[in-house]
């Protein structure tokens, strides 16, 4: 049999296979030089450019550029009103900051499980997490594939909760024909350097609420009633602070990337469905791992590539299967450590792993494979060879 390079044989490739890298090429590149000779680098005509473009792909009314996704979720519900006493729906199986802006807010983050298809939040678990201190819901639409908008709109809007949606993962999916961003509810993505579409950092919230738009406008640079680009007019020294706001401004130089990498989003995005076909096609001839799949009406946006096995079915744990694919020199990840077990939500809340199994054991037994517009078929071909390595010398 041969041996996985964890156990003394010889590895699939030769040299590491990264497990999301950015994709830069030579037009960002150019446009950062570009705007590096402007000699203006900070909030500028590439900021109102890059929101331009945002608004035109998504179908918003306005997009609103920032300096991370955090930031604009953090805004979001303060715009919204949310303070302390109030409690905010969510799921627990997301990164932390999905969360975190809830405790900076001063409300109380209320977990609601997720469904066991797609790992996002589900609408009947967040129906069980009302009280009359409920202002708001944060569904995050994991991975890329949108939440069922829909059914979670319709209890936002039997209870009068505000909806911000998490689409950090969904840049250029789609909900019944919809690009996600184009919808009642406000929508705040991330341009983080593993995103689909990267700033290096950065995000932007999408609405097509003009009060709203401006209020983050106004918020996310201080309060001023006007920018830096616009005071260096002439007779434009004169602003005022009409709110204590916050230092959340993207800069031009971040602007001039995302400009270049929305013009490839679509091509990339069929490019990382091209490979997660690829994957579940092999994947599926083991019947205990289960693949990622898009539900009806969904374009999947392909952020990343979730696969569940059953380690019960194989002579190894998940931890060494994970060791076992990065000794073949093929990265991969698991997304999420639900966040009601990490230690701050552990001792503040009181919360167990139990207290939302689907995803805690949803978590147990997750790892996330590469996939990026810039794999080769090679690369693609020794994931896939790495896998079925390690599938034969497990087996039990």
């Amino acid at each position: 049999m041969n041996k996985p390079a964890l156990e003394g044989g010889n590895p699939v490739r030769m040299t590491l296979l990264s497990f999301s890298p950015p994709d830069i090429q030579n037009d960002e590149i150019e446009s950062v030089i570009s705007v590096l000779k402007s000699k203006w680098i900070t909030t500028g005509k590439k900021c109102a450019e890059f929101q331009r473009a945002l608004s035109s792909y998504t179908g918003a009314r306005h997009a609103v550029v920032l300096n991370s996704a955090t930031a604009g979720l953090f805004l979001s519900l303060k715009i919204a009103g949310i303070k302390e006493g109030d409690e905010i729906i969510t799921t627990p199986y997301t990164f932390a900051a999905s969360v975190n802006v809830i405790i900076h807010t001063g409300a109380k983050p209320v977990f609601a499980d997720i469904e066991e298809d797609t790992f996002s939040i589900s609408p009947e678990e967040i129906i069980k997490k009302i009280t009359h201190n409920t202002r708001a819901i944060i569904p995050v639409h994991f991975a890329g594939h949108p939440v069922d908008i829909d059914a979670i709109c319709e209890i936002a809007k039997h209870h009068n909760l505000t909806i911000i949606e998490d689409a950090a993962h969904a840049i250029g999916a789609e909900y019944k024909g919809k690009k996600i961003g184009n919808g009642e509810q406000k929508s705040v993505f991330s341009f983080h350097a593993v995103k689909n579409l990267t700033t290096a950092e950065g995000g932007a919230v999408t609405t097509n609420d003009d009060d709203f738009a401006g209020q983050l406008k106004l918020y996310s640079l201080h309060g001023q009633t006007k920018d830096a680009y616009s005071k260096l007019l002439v007779g434009g020294w004169k602003y005022d602070i009409a709110v204590p706001g916050y230092k959340f401004n993207m800069t031009d130089i971040q602007a001039a990337i995302g400009i270049e990498q929305l013009k490839r989003l679509d091509e990339n995005r069929k490019k990382r469905a091209l490979i997660a076909k690829q994957y579940s096609d092999l994947l599926k001839k083991y019947n205990f791992v289960k693949t990622p799949e898009a539900k009806k009406e969904i374009t999947h946006g392909w952020h990343l590539y979730p696969v569940i096995i059953d380690f019960s079915r194989l002579k190894t744990d998940r931890d060494t299967f994970i060791s076992a694919l990065g000794a073949e020199n093929i990265s991969s990840n698991v997304h999420f450590i639900p966040v009601h077990t990490m230690s701050y939500y552990r001792n503040n809340f009181g919360y167990k792993p139990l207290d939302f199994p689907r995803a805690y054991n949803t978590y147990l037994n997750e790892i996330s494979l590469p996939i990026y517009p810039q794999m080769s078929r090679n690369d693609i071909d020794d994931v896939k060879e790495a896998i079925s390595k390690l599938f034969t010398f497990y087996k039990k």
